[in-house]
């Protein structure tokens, strides 16, 4: 792979060297042995810092030393200059792609240097692998999403973009089409899309390396008849070979974070059950890691409903194992002695305790008869549940304890609270209070505003309260970010 930072450093301090102490000439001498300097005097230069030498990789003259006037070392300095400018553009692009930490963001960046490479205004690029796993995209650079619908209307085979996806044989370079709508075999949608969106030339390059595959391919379009000269071929081919490496590292990311997404899913309730007095709606965002945050709800004989939340320490497949494991357990013991959450959650601290002594947990055990309006919980260690309605938005003054397995013996007093109707009772686990970035005191009291604040309108609808507190906690996608924590949320509200 083209080591770009390094070979800028070469050739800067290769002139620095010929500027400051003894001409580019002598500068040139240190650098390349000389019996070298003759053959640099010939038409078809070296390679030198991985540039192809029968690519004009500078816009400057590349006739021989004895056909340029002045000094030899003049046209040197002038043809090194060229070797530095193209270098460093390509390091400032592969900087730039390499900070992208997200596949969409990958994806913006390469459409948006191809086009400063190859001088175009337009892009777009298709993200679809060989083999037909991982994520698929389709990306546009100065596209409405009603014109890429109007070029994916071109039949597939009619477009050098949709022969270098199907991995024909003339696709393994770039394929530049200089004048469409002057080809006599050009496939008539094709010719109509092309004069509907205002472009007359393209330029394809396929996305593929030998260690990661065919990615898929980049289009990038000209407002009138051009084709790219070779030197921006070179340049944009190189760009093209390290941003398919970049996106093979983000295609395997973004498939691990799917599969962990999966599984955490997969542990959790598929759906809620349905309790008459009680409507109820949760929310789940799993770290790119994986997790130990969970909640439950299940429905218990006469007409009970239990809630239950927690968090497991640590992140990663043993957190989510452990997870699973405590979560089927407070379902069991739920069933057999729900009405008692103390006895519920000493149980399962025992449980932890003798199966997982190196494992802590944060556990909240609630109890509800719906048709009385009643909730006795107990909390492990956990962060204390928020009750909001028209009159009243307040923390649940619970008993402060001990995570599950920090004790040798956990017990602490159950809490007894009647929601009024209307009311909602929102269980949380800290993720959500750890992602917004604050101190602990400034981010319970961002959660009291951020529930206080929700619309009288939706205050009947826990999924709309749910919605309105991860909004303002986490704005702008804060909730979607790379943060190592999970955040649960579980709303029960009570007719």
């Amino acid at each position: 792979m083209l080591d770009i930072r390094l070979l800028v450093r070469v050739h800067v301090d290769a002139l620095i060297v010929a500027q400051n102490h003894m001409g580019v000439c002598d500068a040139i001498r240190r650098i390349v042995p000389v019996g070298k300097l003759a053959a640099m005097s010939a038409p078809h230069l070296p390679k030198v810092a991985g540039i192809d030498p029968e690519v004009p990789v500078s816009t400057h003259t590349s006739a021989p030393l004895r056909e340029v006037p002045g000094p030899p070392g003049a046209f040197i300095q002038d043809r090194l200059a060229g070797w530095v400018s193209d270098l460093t553009t390509l390091h400032e692009l592969t900087e730039r792609l390499a900070g992208t930490g997200t596949l969409d963001s990958a994806l913006d960046e390469l459409l948006q240097a191809g086009a400063a490479l190859l001088g175009a205004r337009r892009g777009l690029l298709v993200l679809e692998q060989a083999n037909g796993e991982g994520p698929s995209a389709t990306r546009g650079l100065g596209l409405t999403r009603a014109e890429l619908g109007h070029i994916e209307t071109v039949p597939r085979t009619a477009t050098a973009l949709g022969r270098v996806l199907d991995g024909l044989p003339d696709t393994a370079d770039g394929i530049a089409s200089p004048d469409l709508l002057g080809e006599q075999d050009l496939d008539p949608r094709h010719r109509d899309v092309a004069t509907r969106l205002g472009y007359a030339a393209s330029y394809t390059l396929p996305l593929a390396s030998e260690t990661a595959g065919r990615l898929g391919a980049a289009l990038w379009l000209y407002d009138e008849p051009a084709e790219p000269v070779q030197k921006q071929r070179h340049l944009a081919g190189l760009y093209a070979r390290y941003a398919t490496e970049h996106l093979a590292r983000l295609v395997e990311l973004e498939r691990a974070r799917a599969d962990v997404a999966a599984v955490a899913e997969e542990l959790l309730p598929s759906r809620l059950p349905r309790i008459p007095g009680v409507q109820l709606a949760a929310r789940h965002r799993t770290g790119p890691r994986g997790g130990g945050d969970w909640y439950d709800a299940l429905p218990l004989p006469d007409h009970a409903l239990g809630l239950a939340i927690g968090s497991v320490g640590g992140s990663g497949p043993s957190a989510m194992a452990a997870m699973g494991r405590l979560r089927a357990s407070l379902r069991a013991y739920a069933v057999m002695e729900g009405e008692d959450p103390v006895a519920v959650l000493s149980d399962l601290e025992l449980l932890l305790r003798l199966t997982e002594p190196a494992r802590t947990a944060t556990a909240l055990f609630a109890y509800c008869e719906p048709a009385a309006r009643k909730v006795v919980l107990a909390g492990a260690g956990h962060t204390p549940p928020l009750i909001l309605g028209d009159r009243r938005c307040e923390y649940v003054e619970t008993t402060l304890s001990a995570p599950l397995g920090m004790l040798a013996c956990w017990e602490a007093p159950s809490v007894e609270l009647s929601p009024a109707p209307g009311e909602t009772v929102l269980l949380y686990t800290d993720g959500l209070l750890r992602r917004t970035g604050d101190a602990m005191d400034r981010a319970f009291a961002r959660l009291h505003s951020a529930a206080a604040s929700v619309p009288k309108a939706g205050r009947h609808d826990p999924a709309a309260v749910a919605d309105h507190v991860l909004r303002t906690m986490l704005p702008d996608g804060l909730d979607r970010s790379d943060s190592t924590e999970d955040v649960v949320i579980l709303a029960a509200h009570f007719d």
